[in-house]
């Protein structure tokens, strides 16, 4: 990570000349000798000018920016969405950085500023970004644009078609439901030794049972915690079949399991290193990984030749069948908008237009920081893959997630051990899904209920509640998918 930034900062230091030089998408005339001062909302003050301020106070040498950081906002017993409040009532930022469930809310609440206006007076373009993208921002906030993202993060499923052809297997496909995914993984052999047999899947990092249920149910629509009530319901029969699907995908022992001791052994070089993943030392058919995996499998096709991966492809990330086109493994990496009572909107716009325009992407597409240009064409495609594999879903409208803000931050540090200990029982065969789901449910809700009085805020009766699936689902059927879904902590 430190080389990663130190290269950012460089390469970003490196471009200023040419940027400087003459850009014409976004944030009106540059070259005006107006003074006027600018405060931003960002988690970090080096970060946001690495990232963002240094190639915008090239171009807008006259705007002063003081950043003001949001690290210190979240205090343990205190209400996340009041502590922000509070923050944004002192520091009186005029450009604000936010999380979807973050911008959705200000949004509704009248606290944005409307950037339609702007948009049609300077003919900003919007056509260049990712549609799923800008859907997702719209959808939020009603209709309305309130705020732009630059960049989105976004996983795929990397396929190994040596892999494919050598084994009869038939390819993968975009927008594949869960089953379809581990029914795939199950045509790969399951015999041979531990250093010479073949996995069908890597998935991801959620290789336990209680991760990977959780990442089908995400995509699914399902929720595990009714945030307003504070009510859980995780032994509802959605979660059920959810959690049996998962528990057989592992059972089936066609999922690559990491072992750190096992990956491990022998690493002493930089090729041994490479060679240590799974899916470029072709050991593992298919993967879900992020853009970080192209880099690394392009550096192992320049140090390793012919002892990597070779021919590979991708396709979208699993998918709910009654909603094909939605993801929950994309996301907007984070939305700028405007506060509504900024008397700087002016230059706000100037900022928010120009991270988000055309020479923004252009300059800033060679970065590699894990995420994606929204200006979708300045995506690099070395290797001609399927690349719209990465974009071409649109970010779930609901996610698994949504207002856990509002939940104790205590109770997810209990019920994530509690999760532990049941699930475990269920591998060593002490238990089925089902009897860990009911006590998850029985001992989840008193902790969520103590938890909860100790904040203020009492959960409402559990009758005719726990144990009914008022999840937040449009589908009650299991095997839909997700991405890297993590318990919110």
């Amino acid at each position: 990570m430190r080389y990663g930034k130190q290269i950012t900062m460089l390469l970003g230091t490196s471009l200023l000349v040419g940027v400087a030089s003459g850009c014409s998408t976004g944030g009106g005339d540059k070259n005006t000798n107006e003074k006027s001062a600018l405060k931003v909302m960002y988690y970090d003050e080096r970060s946001f000018y690495q990232e963002y301020g240094m190639l915008f106070s090239t171009l807008y040498p006259n705007i002063e920016i003081e950043v003001v950081s949001t690290q210190n906002v979240y205090e343990e017993g205190k209400d996340y969405q009041q502590s922000m409040r509070e923050f944004m009532e002192k520091e009186k930022p005029d450009v604000l950085m936010l999380g979807t469930d973050e911008y959705r809310r200000m949004a509704s609440e009248g606290k944005l500023y409307n950037l339609d206006s702007f948009i049609k007076k300077d003919k900003f373009d919007l056509e260049g970004i990712a549609p799923g993208i800008l859907d997702s921002i719209r959808q939020a906030s009603d209709g309305a644009l309130y705020g732009l993202s630059p960049t989105f993060y976004s996983q795929v499923i990397y396929y190994n078609k040596d892999l494919f052809n050598k084994y009869g297997v038939s390819l993968p496909e975009d927008r594949m439901s869960w089953e379809k995914l581990f029914e795939l993984a199950a045509r790969f052999p399951t015999t041979g030794s531990e250093q010479d047999r073949v996995y069908g899947l890597k998935a991801g990092y959620q290789n336990e049972l209680y991760y990977l249920g959780l990442n089908i149910g995400s995509t699914q629509g399902l929720s595990y915690i009714n945030a307003g009530t504070k009510q859980l319901m995780i032994n509802s029969d959605s979660w059920k079949n959810v959690f049996e699907l998962a528990d057989k995908a592992i059972k089936s022992e066609t999922l690559y399991t990491d072992d750190p001791y096992r990956n491990n052994e022998g690493a002493t070089t930089y090729e041994d290193y490479l060679l240590r993943d799974p899916f470029i030392g072709g050991k593992v058919a298919m993967t879900m990984e992020g853009s970080y995996l192209m880099n690394q499998i392009k550096e192992a096709k320049t140090r390793l030749k012919d002892k990597g991966i070779q021919n590979w492809d991708i396709v979208t990330m699993p998918v709910n069948p009654q909603n094909p086109d939605e993801s929950t493994a994309m996301s907007p990496s984070q939305i700028f908008a405007i506060d509504a009572s900024s008397a700087n909107a002016e230059a706000a716009w100037k900022f928010v237009s120009y991270v988000n325009g055309d020479d923004f992407a252009r300059v800033t597409s060679k970065l590699q920081n894990g995420n994606f240009p929204s200006r979708t064409k300045y995506i690099a495609n070395e290797n001609n893959i399927n690349i719209a594999a990465f974009y071409s879903l649109k970010p779930v409208e609901n996610n698994m997630y949504k207002d856990y803000d509002k939940i104790p931050q205590k109770f997810f540090e209990q019920f994530n051990m509690l999760t532990q200990e049941e699930f475990q029982k269920v591998k060593d065969g002490k238990a089925t899904v089902s009897d860990a789901l009911d006590n998850l449910q029985a001992k989840g809700q008193k902790i969520l209920t103590e938890e909860s009085a100790k904040e203020g805020q009492p959960s409402e009766s559990p009758e005719g509640q726990a144990g009914s699936a008022t999840e937040s689902s449009s589908s009650g059927n299991s095997g839909a998918a997700s991405e890297e879904a993590v318990p919110a902590q």
